[in-house]
């Protein structure tokens, strides 16, 4: 097989291009931490703008999944908390982190939505640890609380009943319902973006909510205040659901990872080819498709545009014009061995094969 056949050139282009596909997995890897290390956004849930806007989370993004410490992730509560360390910290458009999660721990298409708050235990008291497992909180905890079976108690136990809760980036402390208002005093300004009318405020209000365990709030920045934890956290919410029910706090066994950088649009691909049961490319906004095609066809008419100045460029080096003599040089040569190989049948190098 020469070098001029066209199966071995496409085999050595193949491997090229996977070789380079690898390393750049490779390299995200090494970044993120995490396998894989993008997710496709499918959803409109996390938009700014209907038309799409880079550094805003739009359907048909790719973010990075950022394999990162519970205990790190900040808080919408935090990042806007004057008092805070993370004070104006922001990813994606508003303050704090976005997470993605498993639902409830179970699996399923993953959520990614914006940390708002977290439920921390203040007090707490041993279970009932001779409870069946199946045993309700009453009976876990008879003396009064909330069991809470991925808490620590004192001694590092798991399992713990939780009588009052604390809530970094706001005044709440040591209460047992948790109330925040959003409202740029007692807590940073959430702007739910909907009517007001009879009870429903213009920002985002968790009013006097009874968390089944400790974890983060977590809610879509398109969802209009409607959290993933449901009605029993925000009035009129719908919340996300799994097969066991609404959301929970999300738990830190439930993490996938932190929201890292976008690359916008390219994501669309994946979700063109989506199968059954996926909403597909529904969710994409249209000046999406617009720059996709834009950048596909940028990809392959540019190497065509480029190749003749490239051409040009070269044929005016130095260098250029000295191999071309030497080529031509070289030519006369090899006709007079071919012919000399004809005629009387002597050993004439194969220039071909080499």
């Amino acid at each position: 097989m020469s070098d001029s056949d066209p199966l071995k050139t496409l085999f050595r282009e193949l491997l090229l291009a996977a070789g380079m596909i690898g390393l750049l997995i490779l390299a995200l890897y090494a970044h993120t931490g995490s396998m894989p290390p993008l997710v496709v956004v499918e959803s409109s849930s996390m938009i700014h703008d209907i038309d799409g806007e880079v550094g805003s989370i739009d359907a048909g993004d790719l973010v990075l999944v950022h394999n990162q410490e519970f205990d790190t992730i900040v808080t919408f509560a935090e990042a806007t908390d004057p008092d805070n360390s993370k004070y104006g910290y922001s990813q994606h458009g508003l303050g704090g982190d976005v997470i993605i999660y498993k639902k409830n721990g179970e699996a399923g298409t993953p959520i990614i939505h914006r940390a708002i708050m977290e439920v921390v235990p203040n007090e707490i008291i041993t279970p009932d640890r001779s409870a069946p497992s199946n045993a309700s909180d009453s009976e876990r905890c008879p003396e009064g609380g909330t069991f809470d079976a991925e808490s620590y108690d004192g001694e590092g136990v798991l399992g713990v009943c939780v009588l009052t809760w604390d809530v970094p980036g706001t005044d709440v402390r040591n209460v047992e319902t948790v109330t925040v208002h959003f409202d740029g005093i007692q807590a940073g300004f959430y702007d739910c973006n909907r009517p007001v009318h009879a009870n429903v405020e213009t920002h985002l209000v968790v009013w006097q909510w009874q968390p089944r365990h400790a974890g983060i709030l977590t809610l879509g920045d398109n969802n209009n205040c409607s959290v993933d934890q449901g009605s029993q956290a925000v009035n009129g919410s719908s919340g996300v659901h799994s097969a066991s029910g609404t959301v929970g706090p999300i738990r830190a066994s439930w993490l996938i990872g932190v929201g890292g950088g976008e690359i916008p649009w390219l994501g669309t691909v994946k979700l063109m080819v989506s199968g059954e049961g996926t909403p597909g490319t529904m969710y994409v906004p249209s000046s999406s498709f617009l720059i996709l095609f834009t950048l596909v066809g940028g990809v392959l008419v540019l190497p065509m545009v480029l190749e003749p100045a490239v051409r040009r460029f070269m044929s005016k080096a130095p260098e250029f014009e000295q191999a071309m003599s030497e080529h031509k040089k070289k030519k006369p040569g090899r006709k007079i061995l071919e012919d000399d190989s004809a005629g009387d049948g002597l050993n004439a190098p194969d220039y071909e094969s080499e």
